[in-house]
């Protein structure tokens, strides 16, 4: 069975509360729930990490090396200017890391369209709600 880590960046435990218009209704709590579930439907098994927290994130990417198949990362706002979460993915070569957005941060601020970890990262899926996570363990799937 392949291992998933997830790590959400800062403010994503507020999913369900914060800005309703753009991240919808649901609790964080519900979304991850129905994470956990599509994983083990499609045979992975996953962890949930979140973090407010720049060093936590960056220490949990260096512990998946050896640990973990494959990384799906929402690093939340540090996606736009986290040099340092970046250099912690580059760091682990061998595990793929899809980024994933909930909201399309193409059509939202334009300070969220720049993302410094994208270029380390296998690929982007963005603005598919609480799906966005489901087709980054597809796309881990076919990667693995």
């Amino acid at each position: 069975m392949k291992k998933i880590l997830l790590i959400l960046g800062p403010n994503l435990n507020m999913v369900g509360l914060r800005e309703k218009n753009v991240y919808g209704e649901e609790t964080a709590e519900i979304i991850n729930t129905d994470i956990c579930k599509w994983a083990e439907e499609i045979g992975m098994e996953i962890e949930i990490y979140q973090s407010n927290s720049e060093g936590e994130i960056i220490s949990k990417i260096h512990s998946a090396l050896g640990e973990k198949d494959g990384i799906i990362i929402n690093a939340g706002a540090y996606t736009h200017y986290s040099y340092a979460i970046r250099d912690a993915i580059a760091c682990v070569p061998s595990i793929p890391v899809i980024e994933t957005h909930m909201s399309n941060i193409h059509a939202r601020d334009e300070f969220r369209h720049k993302t410094v970890i994208g270029a380390v990262c296998r690929g982007q899926i963005s603005g598919f709600g609480k799906y966005s996570y489901k087709l980054a363990l597809y796309a881990l799937r076919e990667m693995l």
